[in-house]
Formats: C-alpha cells, sequence, structure tokens
C-alpha cells in the first residue's frame, strides 16, 4: 500500500487578488511546495483538486452570503481558476475538476480528464493514507478529509498547510475531524475574528 498527499483548490481566486481570497492563501501554496521540494519521498503520489464552475447556480449569490452562496470564483477559462503561481504543480499526477454546474466542496465530488473519481483513482494506485492540504480548512479541506475518511483511508490534515476562511467555522471542522479518526498536525493559517 502506499500513501498520497491531496491539495485542495490552491488557486488564484482562493489566494490573495483573488475573488474569494482567503488570508493566507499564497502562502499555503509557497508552503506546499517548499515541503515536496523538501521530502520529494514523503508521497508515493499527489493529487490535486480544483473548483471548476461553469454555471453552479446557486452556489453563485448576488450579492453572497458566505454560508451557502459565494462570489463568482474558479470560473472555467478565467485565471482566477488556475493554480497560483507559488504551487509547483510538477509532481502532480492528477487533477480532479469539481463543480461544473453544481456546489461541489469535497475533492471526492470530483472527476480526472478521464472521468475517474478521486476514490477509484486512489484505489487504483493502491493508496490507503492520505494527508490533505490546501483551501479552506472550513470548506472544501474539511469537506474532502471527512470523505477521505468515510472511504476508508487513514487521513491526516496537515493544518499548518491549509488556509482558513473564519474562526468559528474552523472550530467546527477540527470538532468534526476528531471526531472522524482524523489525525492533525499544526494549526491552520487564520484570519482574526
Amino acid at each position: 500500500m502506499s500513501n498520497a498527499l491531496i491539495i485542495i483548490d490552491v488557486q488564484n481566486d482562493f489566494c490573495e487578488g483573488g475573488s474569494l481570497a482567503v488570508a493566507g492563501g499564497a502562502a499555503v501554496a509557497a508552503g506546499i511546495s517548499r515541503l515536496l521540494a523538501a521530502e520529494p519521498d514523503r508521497w508515493d503520489h499527489v493529487v490535486a483538486t480544483k473548483d471548476f464552475h461553469i454555471d453552479p447556480g446557486l452556489h453563485f449569490g448576488d450579492p453572497p452570503d458566505y454560508v451557502s452562496t459565494w462570489p463568482r470564483h474558479c470560473v472555467v477559462g478565467t485565471p482566477g481558476s488556475e493554480f497560483h503561481p507559488e504551487l509547483a504543480t510538477d509532481r502532480i499526477e492528477a487533477i480532479f475538476h469539481k463543480g461544473e454546474y453544481s456546489a461541489a466542496y469535497s475533492g471526492f465530488e470530483g472527476r480526472a480528464e478521464n472521468d475517474e473519481g478521486l476514490a477509484d483513482w486512489l484505489r487504483r494506485h493502491g493508496v490507503d493514507r492520505v494527508d490533505v492540504v490546501g483551501i479552506a480548512t472550513d470548506h472544501c479541506v474539511r469537506a474532502t478529509a471527512l470523505d477521505a475518511a468515510r472511504e476508508g483511508f487513514a487521513t491526516t490534515v496537515l493544518l499548518d498547510l491549509t488556509a482558513a476562511v473564519a474562526p468559528d467555522t474552523t472550530d467546527v471542522a477540527l470538532r468534526a475531524f476528531d471526531g472522524a479518526g482524523i489525525t492533525m498536525h499544526g494549526a491552520p493559517v487564520i484570519r482574526a475574528a
């Protein structure tokens, strides 16, 4: 069996200057790249997810409520949907696009170019353990890590390499991780309340 790093939504729109920026997003991108360079043999596989919206319906709000509706972000074909330039992408073996026509928070809702889902891809590559990093701790990282655990993967969230939207929703996420038996290391990058 083997392990994998899952990089969640480290895209321009979720980093400083983006339409739905999370404080610390660019630092998370750079931190992931540094770790991949410093420990090239730590993971057997590296995959990533992308928000990949075409028409996600009520996921985009005008005005958004920042709970279930959000500003337009990560629209296919826009610079905001691209990986942040600080993220090293040379190790990424597969990208799982999610949310074309609906809200999609978990990377396990995404599909690779060959239409394979993340769980199937990981199992096909003999993965039994995953580490999850990326943006945002309290939304897409949370949903992906919880789904990873539900799918039977031993799951760790490297919190130092996640950026969170808000303290209260982050507390909910951390409690959910603990309740699901997910291992946590470090603390998320989070703006002051």
